[in-house]
């Protein structure tokens, strides 16, 4: 299979997917190196076409205009981390990233497209088997998050449910 041939078959299965797929998956269904997805997925990219890189995988992600954003500011223990994201989508909204502000770095984002209990349980199985650490160790527990949901009220009420849990920095 050529590059293009390739690029348009991740592209498919991106599309027709609800969940984000592995590069590994990518590369063993495409019989080419995960380097190879890596790359492809770059020049995907530059084709204009948005795939973000999760945790869980590679997702094809549509920007919805239709859909309203806030950036909150939070602060809680490791412990909290599943609490805090149910608490956004249980409420109805979408975490789609997580930011810190590094004192050497600058801004640090990673994305999470996580918008249902099931992702949450995906990222929270991944840390735990990674016996990894959140972004937010490295400024005391101070992150942000980009929300998204379908209307104004809904990020209020998001707001406030995490600002009752002491989660939320004013």
């Amino acid at each position: 299979m050529n590059k293009e041939k390739r690029k348009e078959e991740i592209i498919k299965i991106l599309k027709n997917s609800n969940k984000p797929i592995s590069g590994s998956y990518l590369a063993e269904k495409l019989n080419v190196t995960r380097q190879v997805i890596v790359q492809d997925i770059a020049l995907i990219r530059a084709q204009g076409i948005n795939i973000m890189a999760t945790a869980r995988g590679y997702i094809l992600y549509e920007k919805e205009d239709n859909k309203y954003k806030k950036v909150i500011t939070v602060s809680h223990e490791k412990k909290d981390i599943e609490d805090e994201l149910s608490i956004i989508v249980d409420l109805g909204g979408r975490v789609i990233n997580v930011i810190v502000e590094h004192p050497i770095y600058g801004e640090i984002t990673a994305n999470l497209m996580i918008e249902s209990r099931r992702d949450i349980k995906e990222f929270m199985e991944i840390m735990k088997r990674n016996d990894t650490v959140p972004l937010a160790r490295l400024t005391n527990k101070v992150h942000m998050h980009t929300i998204e949901a379908k209307n104004e009220t809904i990020l209020d009420e998001i707001e406030q449910a995490l600002k009752n849990k002491g989660y939320l920095i004013s």
